[in-house]
């Protein structure tokens, strides 16, 4: 018990010597000693590292999870160390949504049957969501929390140290310097016609005391300072790991990023082919049996398919307007949704509410068709269009 009271009370003495020391210095009142250019450099980066890791940790949580409250369950599991339940993603529950309206709607007609293709498309769509969010929190967010909460908790703590050291250093440096001014106030002989024998003799031992207390406080200053270096050195090295910390980050970086890339092209091609599904359900029976066939066909061309040099028989780049002739078979008039300027030459300028004829030829673009009203025509996008029966 003693033993703790001593510990507390030396404590609270040293509390108290570090904020008189960090009053005084805001005060101006008491010298501060300065940390070198390089070392300032060092604690400003690492300062600038924790700021942006912690912004851009907290973002992509909400790109990664927009629902907050389902972010702190998220933490609350964690924290708990529980296992997270698996939820459905939206993505997911709108497919569920679809097919069981489509049940109801019977899948022999044309709307059930196409609530339930775009329904299962759908389902893939979440599953795929699923899986990038999973990579990405492996792969990006734990590295950062990792930081966040273990390289940055022990770069704090080993900071707080050191300036408290600083504190306790300049605290001794304070001492030294008034003790030896109060030394050398009493080493003034004193005058011996007008002072006492006595006076003289309390004067050189008082003399004596304070030289006995300059060299006390300059032994506990070179201690204060040798404990300032070693923790200075422990600083130093840990700030210097943030070039580490950078490298990290700048691999977990990539492979966020190919995660994104591998995200959207699954969904990309999952929707080319529920395009491909619907066009060929759609108009499989109707006037366009054949063209709207080869526009899904060439709009699932897979990456390796294009690497190897493979190309749909006319490009679009390259397709002349002039030259393209109406089928046939195969056209059927559209009702414009909207306003369309044309961009270039080969495009058609339209206006809401007209009537236009439309058909396609193979290798066009599965989003455009070609449209002809009077004596003028040229390529239109199909989301400004409402084809007709």
């Amino acid at each position: 018990m003693d033993f703790s009271v001593k510990k507390l009370a030396s404590g609270a003495g040293l509390f108290l010597t570090r904020a008189v020391q960090f009053t005084e210095e805001k005060l101006g009142q008491a010298e501060k000693t300065e940390l070198d250019a390089q070392f300032e450099n060092l604690i400003s980066r690492a300062d600038c590292t924790k700021h942006w890791t912690e912004k851009i940790y907290r973002q992509t949580e909400v790109l990664l999870q927009p629902n907050p409250s389902a972010r702190i369950e998220e933490f609350l599991f964690e924290k708990l160390d529980w296992k997270v339940p698996s939820r459905v993603t939206n993505a997911e529950l709108l497919g569920q949504y679809m097919q069981d309206a489509a049940k109801e709607f019977d899948l022999g007609m044309p709307y059930g049957n196409t609530l339930e293709k775009v329904g299962e498309c759908e389902k893939r769509l979440g599953e795929a969501e699923k899986e990038f969010l999973q990579t990405s929190a492996i792969s990006f967010l734990t590295p950062l929390r990792n930081f966040l909460e273990g390289d940055w908790r022990t770069i704090s703590k080993e900071r707080r140290l050191l300036e408290n050291l600083r504190l306790d250093l300049d605290a001794c440096k304070t001492r030294v310097k008034k003790a030896k001014v109060a030394e050398a106030k009493a080493a003034t002989a004193p005058d011996f016609q007008e002072t006492r024998p006595r006076n003289y003799v309390l004067s050189a031992s008082a003399s004596a005391l304070w030289t006995e207390e300059v060299e006390k406080a300059e032994h506990e200053l070179r201690i204060a300072q040798t404990e300032f270096d070693r923790q200075a050195e422990v600083t130093r090295l840990l700030l210097e790991g943030i070039s580490s910390t950078h490298v990290n980050h700048l691999r977990c970086l990539h492979e966020f990023v190919e995660a994104q890339a591998a995200y959207y092209k699954q969904c990309h091609l999952h929707m080319q082919e529920l395009q491909k599904e619907l066009g060929s359900y759609l108009f499989g029976t109707a006037e366009l049996p054949n063209a709207f066939a080869l526009n899904s066909t060439n709009a699932i061309a897979t990456p390796s398919m294009v690497t190897e040099g493979s190309s749909s028989p006319v490009e679009t780049d390259t397709l002349k307007i002039e030259e393209v002739q109406a089928p046939a078979t195969g056209t059927r008039k559209a009702r414009v949704l909207y306003d369309y300027d044309a961009a270039d030459s080969s495009e058609l300028s339209l206006l809401a509410d007209e009537l236009i004829t439309v058909y396609t030829v193979p290798g066009m673009d599965s989003d455009w068709l070609i449209g002809e009203k009077g004596n003028h025509k040229g390529k239109v996008p199909v989301t400004y269009l409402e084809l007709l029966s």
